[in-house]
């Protein structure tokens, strides 16, 4: 059994959480909820995403770049909810079950020994789902997580010229596999020339992004703007 939302909000109340604390805690909440627990799923019914989840549980250096969606570890419950709805031939069951098991698998950012670098473009972040109000806890997510020691997420701001044209995101696995999402699936990778040219490609959109103080403020004023789209929806 787990609280409702109301005991939920009380509980948190009475233990000083803070908003973005409290709303982590709520998304984890509706993953749980929503994940049936005797459901088997075909091999058809299992949304994209399964895959990536499970190599990113395996490797120790995961680097992933993104250029429309953000990366898998880095979604709040309701964003990872639109992601694996919008996939072919989901369905609730399957939806509800996917999203949980993300969430369980984003503990492995506080694992010690573990490392993870994000790039995003700044597309990602004004590439939105659902309300304002859904991106407004997503943002509370990132910078939850950029503040971690075994985090680093960066941002390629507009202003700033890409140094290869994205054609597509990927994920890094150690040094011996790269994962391509799409809309139907994904492609593991583990060629090791086609893994290396990866990696270069992925260097150097490390290098043209944001890390840090920077970004920080970059993740602040775009979030600004959802609140000030969510105040105007309210009026």
């Amino acid at each position: 059994m787990v609280p409702s939302l109301d005991v939920l909000g009380r509980l948190s109340a009475a233990l000083g959480l803070d908003e973005s604390i409290s709303r982590e805690v709520r998304d984890l909440l509706v993953a749980v909820e929503a994940a049936p627990d005797t459901v088997e799923l075909s091999d058809e019914e299992v949304p994209a995403g399964a895959v990536l989840d499970e190599a990113v549980r395996s490797a120790r250096l995961v680097r992933s770049f993104q250029c429309v969606v953000l990366p898998a570890m880095l979604q709040s419950a309701e964003y990872a909810r639109h992601v694996f709805a919008s996939a072919p031939n989901s369905t609730p069951a399957a939806v509800g079950q996917a999203v949980a098991a993300r969430v369980e698998r984003q503990s492995l950012l506080y694992e010690p020994g573990r490392e993870s670098v994000f790039v995003l473009t700044e597309a990602v972040l004004r590439t939105w789902p659902g309300n304002p109000s859904l991106m407004l806890a997503q943002f509370d997510r990132l910078l939850a997580v950029e503040s971690l020691s075994t985090v680093r997420l960066g941002v390629i701001p507009w202003r700033r010229a890409v140094p290869v044209l994205p054609r597509h995101g990927f994920t890094l696995c150690d040094e011996r596999a790269v994962v391509v999402e799409s809309f139907s699936g994904e492609r593991v990778v583990d060629d090791s020339d086609e893994v290396a040219a990866y990696e270069e490609t992925f260097r150097r959109f490390e290098e043209a992004a944001l890390f840090g103080a920077e970004v920080r403020e970059l993740l602040l004023r775009v979030m600004q703007e959802f609140r000030e789209m969510e105040d105007f929806a309210t009026r």
